[in-house]
């Protein structure tokens, strides 16, 4: 069951919460009062779930699917994220490429890249406004270790024959959609919309109940059998028969009985800035909308909103011991103190901004960063979840898929390799907890050395502290 502080406002979970409209922010979706059978029932009302039961219905509207989720639909990371919709897989296409084979990875990547006008066209057609501008991505190159990387990443996606997936921009070219600080050059892709979520995936609520689906929110489920559910709720505890069941609950999945190894809950902390005036956009660029990020270790990224806030997010919190998952660990002081630094020291133009919003929540991770769809014919039991931050997109090509395997829909996404996939557990406490924070700790030191290795090209490239470095003019672009 997900543990909440009942005094937290809904509106507290982040800035998408808080700027959600009225109609959206609050829906009469009480618990059952009394047993239900259905054809499909599913745990989760986040983007996973929401898709599933969405697709299900537009392929066969006679179905009865009934949704439940413990909080409210979007509580989850859902309505928490960074807002892109992204074709982004958390497993490098080297390595899918290499655990089955290279015109495998390529079809996987190219359905994740049609996913994204897939995605927003379902949400133009379902009159979901998402606030979604289609403007790409850039990933900058800061350090001459990242740019290596981007070229090393770029020349692999062409050896595999998906060359769409990004191009190399110089510094000269980058500087005019950003005005970042220390750029040596970029990629960029066009694959990317910053949206909403929490709009996304209210909407989405609102459209799964349209076409007949049934929403019951504060609804834990307390047992999972084969085509079996036990919920609990204001009115008691029911029995839900189902042909088949649907696990949506992403990072929160450790909480299910036998499931606590499957996906390790890690925390990824947000903030947004207040409304910035033209004249500072004008400087800091991203025109298009973009969402940026650059090619460090410990991700960060961030987006213009469509109120011109920017919204600024990343990893470094640490992960908490058994697994946990507490409403207190969505807001971590020094974290988000770091975060604002990284932020300012890459966008130095709202330096003197204010941070309005800060928020965060966990994101479910397998062991081997795999995500993963499951369906058990004996039981009826599916799952699709493991999206290491990459869920925004990824869960409506799941979604699809879920639906295409519990309508036997004979389609190409049932062939993709996230299918019937299945991760390694992760290891018993406390080695989980050592692991994963050792590693934290190491990737955090390897960008800190990063970064004094670009200190020092930046000062034998003779721009030291200039005011080409500070502007993110310098154009040198050392070997890959």
């Amino acid at each position: 069951m997900v543990t909440s502080d009942p005094e937290l406002p809904i509106e507290a979970l982040s800035l998408w919460w808080d700027d959600l409209p009225t109609d959206l922010a609050h829906a009469d979706r009480p618990s059952p009062m009394a047993d239900i059978a259905c054809d499909v029932a599913i745990i989760g009302a986040g983007f996973t779930g929401l898709w599933t039961a969405l697709w299900l219905l537009r392929h066969q509207p006679e179905l009865k699917v009934c949704v439940f989720d413990s909080q409210v639909a979007g509580f989850g990371a859902s309505g928490r994220n960074g807002g892109w919709l992204s074709a982004l897989f958390p497993v490098a296409w080297e390595r899918v490429a290499q655990q089955t084979n290279a015109s495998t990875a390529v079809e996987f990547q190219r359905s994740l890249l049609r996913n994204v006008d897939d995605t927003l066209t379902t949400l133009r057609e379902e009159g979901i406004d998402a606030r979604a501008t289609k403007g790409g991505t850039i990933t900058l190159a800061r350090t001459p270790r990242q740019v290596r990387k981007a070229h090393r990443h770029l020349a692999a996606m062409t050896h595999l024959g998906i060359s769409e997936v990004g191009t190399w921009h110089t510094a000269a070219e980058t500087h005019s959609m950003v005005r970042a600080t220390s750029v040596f050059g970029s990629t960029v892709t066009p694959h990317c919309a910053a949206i909403d979520p929490a709009r996304a995936v209210r909407g989405l609520a609102v459209a799964v109940e349209r076409r007949g689906g049934i929403i019951h929110e504060h609804t834990s489920v307390t047992t999972i059998a084969p085509r079996r559910l036990r919920v609990s709720g204001a009115h008691g505890s029911h029995a839900v028969e189902a042909r088949h069941i649907v696990i949506a609950t992403e990072a929160f999945s450790t909480a299910l009985a036998g499931r606590h190894r499957r996906l390790a809950p890690i925390y990824s902390l947000m903030l947004a800035t207040e409304p910035l005036a033209p004249a500072v956009w004008d400087d800091i660029g991203l025109a298009q909308r973009q969402t940026l990020t650059d090619e460090r270790g410990l991700i960060i990224y961030a987006q213009r909103t469509a109120d011109d806030r920017l919204a600024f997010g990343g990893r470094g919190a640490p992960y908490h011991f058994g697994s946990a998952i507490r409403t207190r660990f969505d807001r971590h002081g020094s974290i988000h103190q770091s975060l604002h630094r990284a932020m300012v020291e890459l966008l130095p133009g709202v330096a003197q901004a204010t941070v309005t919003h800060t928020w965060g929540g966990p994101i479910g991770i397998a062991r081997d960063w795999w995500p993963t769809i499951e369906h058990d014919e004996a039981t009826g039991i599916c799952f699709a979840g493991g999206y290491a931050g990459d869920g925004v997109g990824a869960s409506h090509l799941a979604g699809r898929t879920l639906a295409d395997i519990i309508l036997r829909r004979d389609t190409p996404r049932r062939r993709l390799p996230w299918v019937a996939h299945r991760s390694r557990a992760w290891e018993i406490e406390p080695l989980r907890w050592l692991g994963i924070n050792a590693v934290r700790l190491a990737v955090s030191a390897t960008d800190a050395v990063d970064r004094r290795s670009r200190a020092s090209e930046l000062w034998n490239a003779g721009v030291g502290s200039s005011s080409t470095q500070q502007r993110g003019d310098h154009q040198q672009t050392p070997r890959s």
